[in-house]
């Protein structure tokens, strides 16, 4: 509809360049709408991206690892349609003057098309994201753990270097134990490089090493000036057994002696060397005395406790060998005075296992009547064959001894099986 003005026709409402200007301001409006939609996906990609360096540094799973390629894919998709959007917004110029309708509303649908995209893209990444929260959240408690593990591990090296250096101010060197404290150096160094570089898994389990021998190096520090007395007393005290054990041997040869005098060869031929070796022993003790005590004057504190662990195994060795024979030499004069009562003790122990096995039985089991009617058998031949003017009454000894330690072995077998029935 036209009206007339000054003579001529004119169209009502907006003219072409009216329209023109309202669809650039359209296109401007999708412009700016994509504009945000490409900031909004760029600050979700960034966000989402600091999540999984998270969960790359602490989770080597395969679920992290299968989440870590689906994020790059996703970054695939993003740079594809961050391309797009940017392309088509070098596409349209909404500023040029020549702006005609349906530039601006080729631009407006292109534009709207792209913030679609944008938005669609940034959908799927924050359901990705969503979909990860039970790896985050296992990653972001294992990181929890991280700075107080790095700091106990701290502390704890702290800890030993103290207590290192308070042994030294006691005049005990402890080069041992500074080695391997100076070796734990780098690993410090490595910690507080953090787990940016080294992984947090990784860091953990150093915190952890660092931790045990740190401590391991403290604990020892802190016993060492009690090792040190122990191992004066040691030496002090295994020097007198030494001395003692020394005087003790020399007994031996008058007890041999009165066992030849007294007793058939069979019971004395088997202590023939003691003397001898006790003598040895008692030597090689003392020189490993002299060795120990030049090992604690040096500050070898593990040496010296290795040589006075063998002056204490040879002279237990010794003290065996001389033991032995004056208790044979007891043992002999008691039962060659009466040896009816040794072997009443014996014969007492078969009757009373002998009670055991018949005990709620109207006959005895064989496996518990035959070793225990061999053991009587075994004492009547023992005493038969003390025959002749020197009998041997050390077999008589030995065999009693035996005898009894077969019926002990009956009588636990016999109470074993009656206590698996009841």
């Amino acid at each position: 509809m036209a009206a007339m003005n000054d003579g001529g026709p004119r169209r009502w409402g907006w003219g072409w360049s009216g329209r023109a200007e309202h669809l650039r301001a359209e296109a401007q409006e999708a412009k700016d709408a994509a504009a945000a939609a490409f900031y909004e996906l760029d600050t979700a990609q960034r966000d989402l991206r600091i999540s999984i360096e998270t969960l790359s540094a602490v989770d080597e799973s395969p679920a992290a690892r299968k989440a870590l390629a689906d994020f790059e894919q996703f970054g695939a998709r993003i740079d594809q349609v961050s391309r797009d959007y940017i392309a088509t917004v070098d596409a349209h110029d909404l500023d040029r003057d020549d702006l005609d309708a349906a530039a601006a509303g080729r631009a407006q649908a292109e534009l709207q098309r792209a913030r679609q995209e944008l938005e669609r893209v940034k959908s799927e990444l924050e359901r990705f994201g969503e979909s990860l929260g039970p790896l985050l959240t296992q990653a972001e408690n294992q990181l929890a753990r991280l700075a107080p593990a790095v700091e106990k591990a701290r502390q704890e090296l702290l800890a030993a270097s103290n207590a290192l250096d308070g042994v030294r101010s006691s005049g005990i060197k402890a080069d041992d134990l500074a080695a391997r404290l100076a070796a734990l150096g780098p690993e410090l160094t490595k910690l507080n490089e953090g787990a940016s570089r080294h992984g947090a898994r990784e860091t953990l389990h150093r915190a952890e090493q660092v931790v045990r021998e740190a401590g391991a190096v403290r604990s020892e520090a802190e016993r060492l000036p009690q090792k040190v007395a122990e191992i004066d007393k040691r030496l002090a005290s295994l020097r007198t057994r030494a001395q003692a054990l020394q005087t003790r041997a020399g007994q031996v040869e008058p007890v041999l002696s009165e066992l030849r005098r007294r007793f058939s060869a069979a019971c004395w031929q088997d202590l023939q060397q003691v003397p001898e070796q006790a003598t040895r022993s008692v030597r090689q003790a003392e020189e490993k005395l002299t060795e120990a005590r030049r090992a604690r004057d040096e500050q070898r504190w593990a040496d010296a406790s290795s040589r006075l662990s063998t002056v204490r195994a040879l002279l237990n060795t010794a003290d065996e060998g001389v033991k032995a024979a004056g208790d044979r030499l007891q043992r002999l004069n008691e039962v060659s005075f009466d040896h009816t009562k040794e072997v009443e003790r014996t014969r007492f122990a078969i009757r009373d296992a002998q009670r055991l096995a018949m005990a709620g039985r109207s006959t005895p089991d064989p496996r518990h009547a035959q070793p225990l009617d061999d053991a009587v058998a075994r004492v009547d031949r023992a005493v038969a064959s003390l025959t002749g003017r020197h009998p041997d009454y050390w077999h008589l000894l030995t065999e009693l001894d035996a005898v009894k330690e077969t019926v002990q072995q009956v009588v636990e077998r016999i109470r074993e099986e009656r206590a698996s029935t009841r």
